[in-house]
């Protein structure tokens, strides 16, 4: 089994193996869902490395961009960042509490509810994401060189159809 031009890859070694130990199988799922795996586990590495050239760890850079993706004036309530990190309410407390200490966010009460809280990114925090984001682009730009904007596009399309339904739940 090859790939584009004849290149192979470590999945296409283990799809031969199982092809050859397990013929009864239908392995082809794995020449898909295995690149993802490992594609994931490249990126998040590069992820790690971009992250803490500002300093920051990857569940910070996740905070902060989803407060910083919410606008002008840059808050959201910690129900809204539970939904948009997949934490549970306890993780993000404590999230809150260290990004607060850091200065990357404060906290205020919430205009609606006396007894609620808004978190907001502060001008620190501010800083930090959208340097993060900036340089976090450059490396997955370099990551899909290889590939045409139209193909980039496609893979986008297809990745999209095998997630979506997991967004929906």
């Amino acid at each position: 089994m090859s790939g584009v031009d004849g290149v192979q890859d470590e999945v296409d070694r283990i799809v031969t193996a199982w092809e050859r130990e397990r013929p009864d199988l239908d392995v082809t799922p794995l020449t898909v869902l295995s690149r993802v795996s490992r594609l994931s586990r490249h990126l998040d590495l590069a992820r790690r490395a971009v992250f803490a050239r500002h300093g920051l760890e990857t569940w910070e850079f996740d905070v902060l961009s989803a407060l910083r993706r919410e606008g002008a004036p840059y808050r959201l309530s910690p129900g809204a960042l539970l939904t948009q990190t997949l934490v549970t309410s306890g993780t993000m407390t404590n999230r809150i509490d260290r990004l607060t200490q850091r200065g990357f966010v404060s906290r205020m009460p919430s205009p609606e509810d006396r007894r609620g809280v808004l978190v907001e990114l502060t001008e620190l925090g501010r800083t930090r994401v959208d340097g993060a984001l900036a340089d976090l682009l450059d490396e997955e730009r370099m990551l899909l060189a290889g590939l045409a904007d139209e193909d980039r596009s496609r893979l986008a399309d297809l990745l999209r159809s095998v997630v979506a339904p997991f967004d929906a739940h």
